[in-house]
């Protein structure tokens, strides 16, 4: 891998710390800028929502500029957004700060994960895809936990200080690392070709495998505190070590499958999604026993991410020559799983079935994830052909 690669992984580390880190700090927020708790939980909201939005809208905007300056820019502006935040007199002021950062951050993800694919041979985008989003498995695995600890003693303003800090790092860092330039006009992408390879029906099954195979981990995941100690009836004091294993357990996974991605994909997405099913219904079975669902919660880490290089390598290839809109929308699909799958664990809950029924949800979803796998082979054959502009420069 070039270094470069890494480089991108680290920045979405930085990134995506920012994106998790305030579900540890709703109270001291709360308190902080006089709002409830559930108002302060809208701050997590406003962030999806900018994800969701700032993908696809920025990477039109941006098709045409020079990668690295494009990647500069939005570093810059998160860094800017939270020192904003770290100043922010008030809940408006915060809450306009965070969707701003989300939304560059979305950027981000989907002009780095082109360029990070562009960087490496046809055969290793997987690794290299799984070296980028490994970035946000380390940062729920460590960036998270270190910033609600940070956040705990030394003020919640904190933690958007350091988050600028680290910004600006990644900011020299993609500088020192990423080829500058721009391509020759003839290797330019076109916004025609984008929008092109975005009427496939198989890209539209492709973005429903990852929103349905992230809202199959997320159900469960969202809800494991309550899982591990309503249910399984282990004390508070075994969720966070839990989760450190759960996320050891992803970046594993993410490893692994950036390993298989690019040779075999399909059976990638088949045999992780397969797991998912599996674990899923082990822990909708066995999560009276605080044993097994330990064990199962922690192999769910590894079954949900296993498939996440695959999940954007496949939209890769689907896309052709034209991949940067069709990249970007898949990091909005992973969104839409991370907001509709605990939105159904929610309403679950919310009827008194218990948290073991979390299981069953996320089996039903990983299972409609592999048909629509299979689906998007059936339409195989349905391909829009546009120039392949891989070979410019970022």
């Amino acid at each position: 891998m070039p270094i470069a690669v890494y480089v991108l992984g680290l920045s979405i580390f930085a990134q995506g710390t920012s994106e998790l880190m305030l579900a540890g700090l709703l109270p001291q927020v709360a308190d902080g800028l006089h709002v409830s708790i559930p108002t302060a939980g809208l701050l997590i909201s406003a962030f999806a929502i900018g994800m969701l939005v700032g993908a696809p809208v920025l990477a039109v905007l941006t098709l045409r500029w020079p990668r690295r300056a494009t990647l500069l820019g939005f570093l810059g502006i998160f860094a800017a957004a939270h020192v904003v935040g770290a100043l922010a007199p008030s809940y408006q002021v915060l809450l306009a700060s965070r969707v701003v950062g989300a939304f560059v951050y979305a950027g981000f993800w989907a002009v780095g994960a082109v360029t990070a694919m562009s960087l490496v041979p046809a055969d290793a985008r997987g690794r290299a895809m799984s070296v980028v989003a490994g970035g946000l498995t380390v940062a729920t695995l460590l960036g998270v936990p270190a910033g609600t600890a940070l956040g705990q003693h030394f003020g919640w303003r904190s933690v958007f200080w350091v988050l600028a800090a680290l910004a600006v790092a990644a900011m020299v860092g993609v500088r020192a690392t990423l080829p500058a330039g721009r391509p020759d006009a003839a290797k330019l992408p076109r916004v025609a070709d984008e929008l092109r390879t975005m009427t496939q029906p198989r890209l539209w099954l492709t973005y429903g495998t990852t929103a349905l195979a992230t809202g199959s981990v997320l159900v469960i995941q969202s809800y494991v505190a309550p899982l591990l100690t309503e249910t399984a009836g282990l004390t508070a004091g075994w969720v966070p070590v839990v989760l450190a294993l759960s996320g050891i357990a992803g970046v594993l996974g993410i490893a692994a499958g950036g390993r298989t991605a690019d040779k075999h994909p399909i059976r990638t997405l088949h045999v992780g999604l397969g797991a998912t099913v599996a674990v899923a219904v082990a822990i909708a079975l066995l999560a009276g026993s605080a044993v097994l669902a330990v064990v199962f919660v922690v192999l769910l880490g590894a079954t949900g991410f296993v498939v996440n290089p695959a999940l954007n390598t496949r939209v890769f290839a689907v896309a052709g020559g034209a991949p940067t809109l069709a990249t970007a929308t898949n990091v909005s699909a992973f969104n839409v799983g991370i907001t509709v799958g605990p939105w159904l664990g929610g309403l679950a809950v919310g009827t008194g079935a218990g948290y073991a029924v979390l299981g069953w949800i996320g089996a039903a979803l990983a299972a409609l994830a592999i048909g629509t796998v299979l689906l998007a082979r059936h339409n195989s054959g349905q391909t829009v052909s546009v120039p392949d502009p891989a070979t410019a420069t970022p």
